[in-house]
Parts: C-alpha cells; sequence; structure tokens
C-alpha cells in the first residue's frame, strides 16, 4: 500500500523505526600490474571498487586477475569482437579486453545502485531478455551476438546457475569458423568461466555449472589453473583449494 492512498498511512519506517546507519565506506582503488611484457601502451590498470558491498563487488577477485592475464596472453579470443562481461563488478578482465582490442565490451552487473555507479556498465539480470545488451553492439555487426561471454567468479551463486546459462545461450554468437576463419586465427565464440573454490565444502555445487551446460549442449573443457594467496586466509576449509583459480572455456557442442 502505498503513502498516496492516506494521510493517515505511516511508511515502514516510521512503524519500526532503527538507529542510523552509519556512512557506507568510500569506493576504493586497486591497481593490477600487468604481467606481459610488451611494448604496448598500458602497463597497470587503477579498478575502482565500491567500499563494500553484498554482492562482494568491493573486491578484486584473484579470479579476475588470473582472467586478465589469460586474456593478455589469448588476444586472438576477443581482437576485433564482441565481448559481453556478466557480474563484472570491477569489470578487469572487460577492461583488458578493451585496452587490447576488443571491438566492442559491454560490461554488465546486477541492477543495484552502488554496483552500477561504480563503472559505466549496465544493469542486466541473468536469464533476462538479452535484446537490451545487444542493441548495445554497432549497427554493421553481421550477427547481433557477442563473440565471448567473460563469467569471473560467478558460479558460487549456485542458484543463478541456469539462469547464467539462459543468458550465455541466448547472446552467444551460432557463428562457427571455417577452416579458411581458422587459418586467419579466428576461435569459435566462447564462454570462459574462470572462479576459485571460496568455500571448498561447497565445491561439487559450484561444479553442478558445468553439468547443467553440458546437459544444455555446452563442450567444456578446463584450460587453465593457477595458485594464488587465498583471498580469507582466515576462512575455512582447505587452503589449498581456496588459493587455486580455475578457468574453463565453453563452446556450443
Amino acid at each position: 500500500m502505498s503513502d498516496s492512498e492516506g494521510e493517515g498511512v505511516l511508511a515502514l519506517d516510521s512503524v519500526f523505526t532503527e538507529p542510523p546507519r552509519p556512512p557506507s565506506p568510500e569506493p576504493t582503488v586497486t591497481t593490477y600490474t600487468r604481467e606481459k611484457q610488451t611494448d604496448d601502451s598500458w602497463t597497470s590498470i587503477n579498478i575502482r571498487l565500491v567500499g563494500s558491498h553484498p554482492l562482494w563487488g568491493h573486491h578484486l577477485w584473484n579470479a579476475s586477475r588470473a582472467f586478465a592475464s589469460y586474456l593478455d596472453d589469448h588476444p586472438e579470443v576477443y581482437q576485433g569482437r564482441s565481448v559481453l562481461e556478466l557480474g563484472a563488478g570491477g569489470a578487469l578482465p572487460g577492461i583488458v579486453a578493451a585496452k587490447n582490442g576488443a571491438r566492442t565490451v559491454v560490461l554488465t552487473d546486477y541492477p543495484d545502485a552502488a554496483l552500477i555507479d561504480n563503472i559505466a556498465h549496465n544493469g542486466y539480470i541473468w536469464g533476462h531478455p538479452v535484446e537490451p545488451l545487444l542493441e548495445l553492439l554497432p549497427g554493421d555487426s553481421e550477427e547481433k551476438a557477442f563473440d565471448l561471454i567473460i563469467l569471473s567468479d560467478l558460479i558460487f551463486n549456485h542458484s543463478q546457475h541456469e539462469a547464467m546459462l539462459k543468458t550465455c545461450d541466448l547472446a552467444l554468437s551460432k557463428y562457427r569458423p571455417t577452416e579458411a576463419s581458422d587459418d586467419q586465427g579466428h576461435s569459435s565464440p566462447c564462454l570462459l568461466v574462470f572462479y576459485t573454490h571460496h568455500r571448498p565444502h561447497l565445491a561439487h555445487r559450484d561444479m553442478e555449472f558445468f553439468t547443467k551446460a553440458r546437459e544444455r549442449g555446452w563442450h567444456c573443457e578446463e584450460i587453465l589453473t593457477r595458485k594464488y594467496p587465498p583471498m580469507f586466509p582466515e576462512d575455512p576449509g582447505e587452503e589449498e583449494v581456496r588459493a587455486t583459480v580455475h578457468g574453463w572455456r565453453l563452446t556450443r557442442s
């Protein structure tokens, strides 16, 4: 019931009063230093992170760092092509793709004001129609679809596996390269999924993402494992598991 239905209606916060909440922490800046030694114009990226957030957008995750390094080493996956990052947070992988020659990079996150204000990207709820995202692609694109979709440290959100896969299925290009295009270094459109088992006792639930993907017709292969200091050293669970980033590549079967 809205306040407009009568002057005697009390707002919820008038009935259930709370003490004033402390102000939210100020945004922070974390610097990613490029690992690859090149003559290109950039050597580091300052990533702006929200001060605090229940969706964990205030951390630069190890998976994001591993993702950035992988993209730096494999420009053939995205150069001159269209890239979509889901649940971008600080958006480091998408920024690396943009700096290294992707034609278009669309960054999305959950449509929460703090996340959206953090960087100029778009509010999008997984599993919803993707037309608003496809409309951001250049008008001269042969196919309104993305060649690469980035998922960095998202599969811990077990209830959203089906929604993420639905979005990917709708948004990823159905183009299949020919032998000639393979010779030119054009790889098949794919999803890149990087993650850490932050809760080792739920690792099997994380991996259900790939079981569901295979059921939907995706070919799944692990392409990377890399060790980092664990994000939260005091957390329970085997440290070796919490310190490992895994990277997977998914293509249409």
